[in-house]
């Protein structure tokens, strides 16, 4: 009985402060924050101050769908949700939209209508989505890696056009078409688009490409170096279709399934004990073969392209070839965790792990690839190809935000280029890794313990653009500095 009377008066005190400030349009934005504080003053439950959402309002989008807005939003209209839980309900909202990769600004605010009911604004502005621009690519796959191995050659540059659409009909379906010349030629397309489905929760993918390079990497060195069987014509020749499938019912979990077809042909002198008889497995040097991927991936980081705290996971699988053993047959299994977070007063820190093992361990050369490759690297070692058949890497980092700033741009009218933001993080990290394979393929970095350390500096500006210098001793007592930059769109 007492607890009963309890909540009654409870209720009634909350919605005389509702009444009271709702009243106020000027406190309107800081509302569901005094009404929390004023509950805790008197020392009342803060679970037992509900409101109810009444609707949900948006503007900004003018190519977003309003719908796929919505359905990023775990609050939706008919909810009655506690006061206390208000405010970190509408972050995580914001944060759901912001991880679109839609907008380059998100605001997610509470109005209140009475003592009872509110209603949610959101707020969005909308980023550029059309991108016709000239292209350059490196052939050695990165900046740093052409200009201190390469001294920034020319030669090993590819240019061409790329268009990409990121918002194509409003639904976040992304097109994009590259036609690339020079050392390699290359023409590809992909469209995606991830909500095909009137529940929003089934999408799928369709892309496919041609490639011709006038080199090859045939094998890795033992020291850990790519040999590259080169000639002034083309010797090498790929051409490949994608198709994708995926489901997200959720907000944080999705499945993807993917089914692709390569056919690769390459010059007959690599095939020969000159090269790599190992190279297919097999001798030939013409070779289509089929690749079956599926990916279970939880996501919950407050922002996608550059996390500062939460979670993030994913296990995949994936089978290569109709065959179970011999040729370029395998079956891979690679996981990756990630976790982030807040110290407090700008500091933060992460940890990730991932790892893959590739079946059975007698595979072809071009199954090997490991560390060395993408963005699968020890710090200290990025020049390294380390081949292999199983393989695992630990990353942990400390950094502090010390710059917070803008610049105003000459388009002071434009909504989405007026201003150039910079948030600049100095950082300390170390790294660990382990690559196996067998004796007969092993290089002088298989099989043993690496690992390294460093100091660094992050720099991310405008659609999460990121610039990353760090410098970096590798357990061989080599030391420098690597230049990293990544693609916020």
């Amino acid at each position: 009985m007492k607890s009963r009377l309890l909540n009654i008066f409870h209720q009634l005190f909350t919605g005389l402060i509702l009444f009271a400030v709702s009243n106020n349009t000027s406190a309107q934005k800081n509302t569901i924050r005094d009404i929390v504080y004023s509950l805790k003053a008197v020392n009342f439950s803060d679970s037992l101050a509900t409101l109810h959402l009444r609707k949900i309002s948006i503007t900004g989008n003018k190519k977003t769908k309003d719908y796929i807005i919505l359905r990023e939003m775990e609050l939706k209209p008919g909810d009655s949700i506690p006061v206390s839980y208000l405010m970190d309900a509408l972050e995580k909202d914001r944060q759901h939209i912001y991880n679109t990769t839609l907008f380059v600004e998100v605001v997610v605010e509470p109005v209140l209508i009475n003592a009872f009911d509110f209603d949610i604004n959101v707020t969005v502005k909308e980023r550029w989505y059309i991108f016709p621009l000239p292209e350059l690519k490196f052939v050695d796959g990165s900046l740093n890696k052409w200009i201190m191995h390469y001294k920034g050659d020319i030669s090993r540059v590819n240019y061409g056009i790329k268009f990409l659409h990121n918002n194509l009909t409003g639904r976040k379906d992304q097109l994009g078409i590259h036609l690339l010349n020079g050392y390699t030629k290359t023409i590809s397309f992909n469209y995606k688009a991830p909500y095909s489905n009137s529940a929003l929760t089934h999408g799928f993918s369709v892309g496919g490409g041609y490639l011709q390079s006038r080199e090859v990497a045939y094998k890795t060195s033992y020291d850990n170096e790519f040999l590259y069987y080169k000639r002034d014509h083309f010797v090498k020749a790929e051409w490949d279709i994608q198709l994708g499938y995926s489901i997200r019912r959720g907000l944080k979990l999705s499945h993807s399934f993917s089914l692709n077809y390569t056919h690769l042909h390459i010059n007959d002198s690599i095939i020969s004990a000159n090269y790599n008889q190992a190279y297919f497995n097999k001798p030939v040097s013409k070779i289509g073969y089929v690749d079956f991927y599926y990916t279970l991936r939880y996501t919950d980081v407050n922002n996608i392209l550059y996390p500062l705290t939460g979670f993030s996971g994913s296990i995949g699988m994936s089978k290569r070839g109709l065959d179970f053993s011999g040729g370029i047959s395998s079956f891979s299994i690679d996981a990756e965790y990630n976790k982030y977070w807040s110290l407090g007063r700008k500091w933060y820190a992460s940890t990730q792990i991932q790892g893959n093992i590739k079946l059975p361990f007698n595979q072809a050369y071009i199954n090997q690839q490991a560390l060395g490759y993408g963005n699968n690297y020890v710090r200290g070692l990025e020049y390294k190809i380390i081949d292999g058949v199983a393989y695992a890497i630990s990353k942990f980092n400390l950094k502090r935000e010390i710059f917070n700033f803008s610049i105003n741009t000459i388009f002071k009218k434009s909504k989405t280029f007026n201003k150039i933001p910079f948030r600049i993080y100095a950082k300390t990290f170390a790294d660990m890794g382990y690559c196996y394979n067998r004796e007969d393929f092993a290089s002088a970095l298989n099989n043993k313990f690496l690992g390294s350390t460093g100091i660094g500096i992050d720099i991310v500006t405008f659609y999460d653009i990121q610039i990353r210098m760090e410098y970096s001793v590798n357990q061989l007592g080599q030391k420098g500095l690597f230049l990293h930059n990544e693609k916020g769109f």
